[in-house]
């Protein structure tokens, strides 16, 4: 007897997260909201997240492909470890991650997946962005969160309220840019503050200061036809340093072996 997919064998969410590029593009638009998030200080407590970005951003991919790309019981498994993890951290600082704070980076990863396919490949389909939405919902409910929206209407108000009332721009948010200059370098800096303009709610964009629109929306046509002549690696080769190429090969499932049969 075969084992249960955690995600519908031909869900969409399963293209979502299937490539590199698409997986690059909704952290890099989740980078520039994690900076304005009022909950940043969590991340500043474990210090990982402005010591290693770069890292961290693999470490959560793979746990979202483990979810993604597995049967029912290893997804499981995962997202138990994933709620272990943010225990922990409670614990030793001794109170609890606020519930709106969990749906926040739920909301993220809800909105930048169908906003990074809509800008890399096309406008998804009603019945697509629920499925989107279904899949992390689940997520979520595995995690235990609390105040979750039902529908996917729901989350489309819910996520615009959250944008109004949970992000500022603050101390965190300057320390963390630094951060991110520092592990990128300057080029590849300027490549991401690019690439955030593209991605980000009109909230993300005004709290940033952006003040025009992303030199690179001209190229995104350009890039879309690279990907027919496999010279999308330049592209993503300008968003992370040389030594990650690896890890950003992987991030394609036809390269790896997580894909689930």
């Amino acid at each position: 007897m075969s084992k249960q997919h955690f995600v519908n064998k031909d869900s969409i969410v399963k293209q979502i997260w299937g490539k590199s590029d698409t997986i690059l593009f909704i952290f890099a638009g989740a980078s520039a909201e994690f900076a304005l998030n009022k909950a940043v200080d969590w991340l500043y407590f474990t210090g990982k997240l402005p010591k290693d970005p770069i890292g961290r951003l693999f470490t959560t991919v793979s746990y979202a492909r483990q979810i993604v790309f597995s049967d029912k019981e290893s997804a499981k498994h995962a997202i138990d470890t994933m709620t272990k993890i943010h225990s922990n951290v409670e614990a030793k600082r001794g109170y609890n991650i606020p519930d709106w704070a969990y749906r926040d980076v739920l909301f993220m990863l809800i909105d930048y997946s169908i906003r990074a396919y809509e800008l890399l490949e096309r406008k998804l389909t009603f019945k697509e962005r629920e499925e989107v939405f279904n899949v992390l919902f689940n997520v979520g409910e595995g995690m235990n969160i609390k105040g979750l929206p039902k529908t996917f209407s729901e989350w489309e108000t819910m996520r615009h309220n959250h944008l109004k009332e949970n992000l500022e721009h603050s101390n965190y948010t300057q320390d963390l840019h630094k951060q991110y200059r520092k592990h990128l370098g300057f080029l590849r800096y300027y490549v991401l503050l690019e690439t955030q303009k593209l991605l980000v709610p009109t909230e993300v964009y005004k709290l940033l200061s952006f003040k025009r629109k992303s030199i690179l929306k001209p190229l995104v046509v350009v890039y879309k036809w690279s990907r027919y002549l496999q010279l999308d690696w330049i592209f993503k080769a300008m968003l992370l340093p040389p030594q990650y190429k690896t890890q950003i090969k992987s991030l394609d499932i036809a390269n790896t072996r997580l894909a689930f049969k």
